[in-house]
């Protein structure tokens, strides 16, 4: 038959459509349910078509607080995992050292232990120095979290990379800094980009090493599981919505990019 020939040549992208479906389902739900009107605290069934919600984002206490907090730990985990990552991807590539294939082995155990591990871990750490769980602390861990996703990220894109067009750059008397500006850290910039983007998304969007490290602050997630024992606004519909419409404007823009290079660059 037409139509079971057909199926079985698109067999691979229909598994794919169906696949990214079934990822994209939750988004649209809580696209769906941020125009929503909800009758009582809960925001579980479709009353009826608002858009009270998006007119004030802020208008749940203490929301745009959690959430500004939340973007600020996250931003500043990114700098410092993409930072720490990115030379630890270079030095495991390019150079022989002692216990190279060790750390190479440890990098990959805050990917593949348990989250809660971790935090209770690090708890144990914070308590013993001493120190004041909060800001920093909530930072400190999410950095250590990070660096392994950064570090895998990084370090593939390096791997790949043609060390020729480094050598060629130095035959043309370039120096060590204007040859890594100029072709090396070009090259790796999609690695890094890739780490980076990753690094944010799980640091903004963690919740047990948070809960574990955070004390008494109070992040974006850590609130949203507070407001669901309560009752579940509508304003955290949206913000969920705006930060996904972000992300992939994001990608998209990424990859529009990279195919206008690689236009400019086949010409």
């Amino acid at each position: 038959m037409p139509v079971l020939r057909w199926t079985r040549r698109n067999l691979v992208v229909l598994a794919g459509l169906l696949t990214l479906a079934y990822m994209i389902l939750p988004n649209a739900v809580v696209m769906v349910f941020s125009f929503n009107k909800p009758k009582g605290r809960f925001n579980y069934a479709w009353r009826e078509f608002s858009l009270d919600a998006w007119k004030d984002p802020c208008g749940v206490a203490d929301m745009c607080g959690s959430l500004s907090l939340s973007l600020q730990i996250a931003f500043w985990a990114t700098l410092g995992a993409t930072a720490l990552g990115t030379m630890i991807a270079f030095a495991l590539v390019r150079y022989r050292f002692r216990a190279r294939s060790t750390i190479n082995s440890l990098i990959f155990l805050p990917m593949a232990m348990p989250e809660v591990v971790m935090a209770a871990s690090l708890l144990t750490l914070f308590l013993n120095m001493g120190a004041r769980l909060g800001f920093w602390t909530i930072l400190i861990a999410h950095i250590m979290f990070c660096l392994s996703f950064v570090v895998t990220a990084v370090k593939a894109r390096v791997m790949s990379m043609d060390p020729r067009l480094e050598e060629a750059s130095r035959d043309l008397y370039a120096g060590p800094v204007q040859t890594f500006v100029r072709v090396t850290l070009p090259i790796a910039a999609p690695g890094i980009a890739a780490g980076a983007l990753l690094a944010f998304a799980l640091s903004f969007d963690d919740f047990i090493i948070t809960n574990f490290n955070a004390g008494s602050t109070v992040t974006f997630p850590m609130f949203v599981w507070g407001s669901a024992q309560r009752g579940t606004p509508v304003q955290i519909n949206v913000i969920g919505t705006a930060m996904f419409v972000i992300a992939v404007a994001v990608v998209l823009a990424g990859q529009l990019i990279a195919n206008r290079r690689k236009n400019n660059a086949g010409r």
